[in-house]
C-alpha cells in the first residue's frame, strides 16, 4: 500500500485550456466550473478554458482560476492522501480538499488575495527575481548588503531554486551583489511573499477571520512554518501569515520525506511542483514516484497505477 502526498500548484502554473478535458468529459467538472462562475460573479471558466491570456494572468483571476481546476481534480481522483502540501494559493486548494475550507468561501478568498497583493504596492515599484545555482544561506548574505530597499527570499522552492521579492530597485542591487550562476527577472505585478505585502495581508486577514475554518481531515504541511497542521485555527493562522512570508516548498517537501511518503500527486494544472520534486528528492535515501492530474488521461493514468 503507497504512501501519498497530494501537491496542489500555486501561481505560474496557470495556462488557456487548463481543465478543459475535465469540462468536456465531466458532468461533476462542469458543474463545479459554473459554480465557481456564480460564486465570482463573472466567467472564470471561460477564462480557464478560453483565455484570453493576458486576463488569465491577472492575479485576481488567475488565483480563483488555479484553485478551480485543483478542486474539480481532487474531486474527480476521488481519494484522499494520507497528507498534503500547497504552494502558497495551492494551500488553499489543500485546505478545500481537507475539509477544513469550503470551496464557496475559498474562491472568494483568493480572488480578494490576488486584488490585495496586486493593490498592496503600486505597478512597477516591485519585483520578483529567481535566483538559481545559489544556497539559501549565501543568497541571505547577499541580500543583507542590499542598501536600495527592501528585499527577501520569498520562494524556498529546492536547494538551489531561490526567488526574491521586494522593491524593483533592491532586487536588481541584490543580484548585482549575489552574482547566481543564473538569474531572471519575473514577469509578475508585484513582490508576492515579501513584508511590502503586509498591507494586503492585513486586508486579507479580516476576510479570514469571518470565514469558518474546520478541522482537517487530513494534515497539511504549510508554506510558513513547513509544519504540520490539523486544526481550523491552525489553518486560519497559516493564511494570514502565508502573504508576507516567504513560501519554505523546499522544506516542507523534507518534512513529507521523513514521513516516509513514497507517491506524490500533483493535482492541478501543470507539473512544476512534480518537476521540482524531482529536483529535491535526488538525494533522498527512499525512493518515490510522482503523478500528475491535470486532465482526463492524466487522471485515469494515476488512478490505476495508485493503490
Amino acid at each position: 500500500m503507497s504512501r501519498n502526498a497530494f501537491l496542489f500548484p500555486g501561481q505560474g502554473s496557470q495556462a488557456v485550456g487548463m481543465g478543459k478535458s475535465f469540462h468536456d468529459r465531466s458532468d461533476l467538472a462542469r458543474k463545479i466550473f459554473a459554480q465557481a462562475d456564480e460564486i465570482l460573479g463573472y466567467r472564470i471558466s471561460k477564462l480557464c478554458l478560453e483565455g484570453p491570456e493576458e486576463d488569465l494572468r491577472l492575479t485576481q483571476n488567475t488565483q480563483p482560476a488555479l484553485l478551480l481546476v485543483s478542486h474539480i481534480a481532487f474531486t474527480l481522483f476521488g481519494q484522499e492522501p494520507l497528507i498534503a502540501a500547497g504552494h502558497s494559493l495551492g494551500e488553499y486548494s489543500a485546505l478545500v480538499a481537507a475539509g477544513a475550507l469550503r470551496f464557496e468561501d475559498a474562491v472568494l478568498l483568493v480572488h480578494k488575495r490576488g486584488r490585495y497583493m496586486q493593490e498592496a504596492v503600486p505597478v512597477g515599484q516591485g519585483g520578483m527575481a529567481a535566483v538559481l545555482g545559489m544556497s539559501y544561506e549565501d543568497l541571505s548574505q547577499a541580500l543583507a548588503r542590499v542598501r536600495s530597499g527592501v528585499v527577501q527570499i520569498a520562494n524556498w522552492n529546492s536547494q538551489e531554486q531561490l526567488v526574491i521579492a521586494g522593491h524593483k530597485d533592491a532586487v536588481e542591487e541584490a543580484l548585482k551583489i549575489a552574482k547566481p550562476p543564473r538569474s531572471m527577472m519575473l514577469p509578475v505585478s508585484a513582490p508576492f511573499h515579501s513584508a511590502l505585502m503586509k498591507d494586503a495581508e492585513e486586508r486579507l486577514a479580516v476576510d479570514l477571520d469571518r470565514t469558518e475554518f474546520k478541522d482537517l481531515k487530513f494534515p497539511i504541511v504549510t508554506n510558513v512554518e513547513a509544519k504540520i497542521i490539523r486544526k481550523g485555527e491552525e489553518a486560519c493562522d497559516s493564511l494570514k501569515r502565508q502573504v508576507s512570508r516567504p513560501v519554505l516548498w523546499y522544506k516542507s517537501m523534507e518534512i513529507l520525506s521523513q514521513e516516509h511518503i513514497d507517491t506524490f500527486v500533483e493535482l492541478g494544472s501543470g507539473k512544476v511542483l512534480t518537476g521540482l520534486l524531482k529536483r529535491i528528492g535526488r538525494g533522498w535515501s527512499q525512493p518515490f514516484t510522482v503523478w500528475n492530474v491535470e486532465d482526463a488521461e492524466s487522471l485515469e493514468k494515476a488512478k490505476s497505477s495508485i493503490v
